[in-house]
């Protein structure tokens, strides 16, 4: 089993290239405790990048989190997410104070803005200044924002600051190739991939079974070495299973080649143009 790659963050910090996402999670009591072992299993392989967000199952994925790494916070590389109509200033504060009390730990390592929404990013960003002021953040990023709205946040104050901007990205939604990736190298933001195998939604396509049978892998574990391809980009699938977690895992030991990377090219064209940016 190859050993996980790490990202540099432009402060310093080294994170997993491929972590945990907790999309859907804390949403049943009776799936609650195999979702712990499965995150606790992830732990064990090394992907250590944990992310979650106070909308995911209106807080219970967070708790299914602080359940997974009670007892072995030193271990994981923690990332939570605010609201947007809570990202106000004193609003950013008091939901990084829930996040905290749900996930039961006294700091959060990357704290992102979900989305953006309509309080301004100077008052966001002066939140997320303060909650590092206070200990309660390591640091901060967003989410879902596109070129536009990063050339805004870089003008701000403190803007610079940014380490991630999460999206969607995966071999079906290829849009940030074009000009926001280019961005984000340009500018040393690391991005990070969520919905890397599009729910699923994206398996049963021809050309990627191929190069899984090429390989004798999975499409997903295609799908995931694919998004890995790339410098600076971490993904964050989901696993809700033990055995989902280490056939995620295994997807480090895949490496394309030119001929499959033009197959995948084929049927997943690349961007032409610049396309607005996609959410799920």
């Amino acid at each position: 089993m190859k050993p996980i790659p790490t990202i540099p963050l432009n402060n310093g910090d080294r994170v997993p290239a491929l972590g945990q996402g907790t999309w859907n999670m804390g949403e049943s009591a009776a799936r609650a405790a195999d979702e712990v072992r499965a995150l606790q299993h992830g732990i064990e392989l090394g992907m250590t990048l944990i992310d979650t967000a106070e909308m995911y199952g209106d807080g219970g994925a967070e708790k299914v989190v602080g359940k997974a790494i009670a007892g072995r916070r030193d271990e994981v590389y923690l990332v939570s997410k605010v609201l947007p109509f809570n990202a106000s200033r004193a609003g950013t504060v008091k939901a990084c104070e829930a996040s905290l009390k749900r996930l039961r730990v006294e700091r959060i390592d990357l704290y992102l803005l979900h989305w953006r929404g309509t309080h301004p990013f100077a008052a966001t960003i002066e939140a997320m200044e303060t909650l590092i002021d206070q200990g309660k953040i390591g640091a901060w990023g967003v989410s879902n924002l596109d070129l536009d709205d990063m050339q805004e946040l870089l003008e701000q104050d403190n803007g610079h600051h940014v380490q991630v901007n999460q999206v969607l990205y995966n071999l079906s939604r290829r849009g940030i190739e074009f000009d926001l990736r280019p961005f984000a190298v340009e500018q040393n933001i690391a991005l990070m991939a969520y919905s890397p195998i599009e729910q699923g939604r994206i398996l049963k396509d021809a050309a990627l079974v191929a190069v899984a049978e090429r390989h004798g892998v999975t499409p997903a574990q295609v799908a995931l070495a694919w998004t890995l391809r790339h410098p600076g980009m971490i993904s964050i699938p989901k696993a809700s299973t033990v055995q989902h977690v280490q056939d995620n895992r295994a997807c480090l030991d895949v490496t394309l080649d030119a001929t499959d990377l033009a197959g995948l090219d084929r049927a997943f064209a690349p961007p032409k143009k610049r396309r607005p940016l996609e959410m799920l």
